[in-house]
């Protein structure tokens, strides 16, 4: 890896070649704690990853895993089957003599997995061990106790390998407050769901947690209302706010009627700038799609801005209450085989129920019946 980084931008460059000294440093003799922290592409975990491999290199332990991945292992160590007990597990993160967190953030939020997390880096502080921590969050937006921490002088350092980009044109409306708070940390995994619908959900979160940080192609996620689609959603936009990327979030029905009221003379954007720059986002979230009105005029406007992201190759996330079936069957087919199209689009099927009512399966309607959710 080059010591400055793939970035064109003086400062970025700047940045990053001090990170990098800090981590050809820390790798040689690891002492205290290393934060890194950037949007993703930064090279942060690049960083982390040659610090181990230094170490192993050179004949020396060190221990390395993603955040989510750490609490995976913890919750899997409760069951009977499991090969190595809880505490046997937890023991060997808590005194490993160099420890790498990866992708501190990205868990989820449960009571649960605060007090582990607490247990682990408290641990690790009082005891000085050395650490390297990769934060998707920038470490100033993290709970008071986390940031005592991780910015504590005696110990820690803390480098930003690429400033988070302020964005005029994208950004939360004010409409939008319940989505602010829609991240993955926040997502309830609803462990009191049956064994199918628990694994339909966690595949769920791991798609969409992939997708946040490669957006690639057009993900397309299904299911009744309530059964988490459009907090997932959601939790992708706010996750390429934090790396400091542009993302865009519309309620489909919302986003035809705005697009209505720029004909009034009153208006104070134009037809062509506000469809323009739905049209050309970065990347799109079409919430809610199939809730609107099906008028001529309605279906023109979405296969216009769906054919030219389809042909466009714009990353896209469509959340929607139809079935893969319904989707074929019920859309009109020009905008339903792009939908579909396999080398564009990813589909999935969420079965869990709506959380705010937990009907049975028997209950739902046809969009999920019967589905376990699929991968293209």
């Amino acid at each position: 890896m080059e010591s400055r980084g793939k970035s064109g931008n003086p400062r970025t460059q700047e940045q990053f070649h001090h990170a990098y000294q800090a981590a050809r440093a820390f790798a040689g003799e690891p002492q205290g704690w290393l934060v890194l922290e950037g949007p993703s592409g930064s090279g942060k975990t690049h960083l982390a990853a040659a610090i181990v491999n230094e170490r192993i290199a050179h004949g020396q332990p060190a221990f390395y895993i993603s955040t989510p991945d750490l609490l995976d292992h913890l919750r899997s160590t409760y069951s009977p089957d499991a090969e190595v007990p809880y505490d046997e597990f937890f023991e060997q993160v808590r005194s490993a003599p160099l420890l790498v967190l990866d992708d501190l953030g990205a868990q989820s939020g449960t009571p649960w997995a605060r007090e582990k997390l607490d247990q682990l880096l408290t641990s690790r502080f009082n005891n000085e061990l050395p650490t390297v921590i990769v934060t998707i969050t920038p470490v100033d937006r993290l709970d008071e106790r986390l940031h005592t921490r991780l910015t504590d002088p005696r110990l820690s350092r803390v480098y930003m390998l690429e400033e988070e980009l302020p964005s005029t044109e994208y950004g939360w409306g004010p409409e939008f407050e319940l989505q602010k708070a829609m991240t993955f940390a926040s997502f309830d995994r609803r462990v009191n769901l049956p064994p199918e619908q628990q694994e339909n959900l966690e595949k769920a979160l791991e798609l969409t947690m992939e997708f946040a940080k490669s957006p690639e192609g057009w993900l397309v996620l299904m299911g009744e209302t309530g059964c988490g689609k459009t907090h997932l959603a959601a939790a992708i936009v706010n996750y390429r706010y934090q790396a400091g990327q542009p993302a865009l979030f519309v309620v489909v029905p919302e986003f035809l009627d705005h697009l209505r009221s720029t004909f009034s003379p009153e208006s104070k954007v134009s037809y062509d700038q506000f469809f323009e720059s739905v049209k050309t986002a970065p990347l799109l979230v079409l919430d809610d799609f199939g809730e609107q009105s099906a008028t001529t005029w309605a279906r023109e406007k979405l296969y216009q801005l769906i054919n030219y992201r389809y042909n466009a190759q714009l990353p896209t996330v469509i959340t929607t209450r139809y079935s893969l079936d319904e989707i074929i069957e019920e859309v009109d087919n020009s905008v339903s085989s792009r939908l579909v199209d396999r080398k564009v689009s990813v589909t999935f099927a969420i079965i869990a129920p709506d959380y705010r009512t937990e009907r049975k399966p028997s209950q739902r309607r046809s969009a999920v019946r019967g589905k376990t959710g699929r991968y293209r």
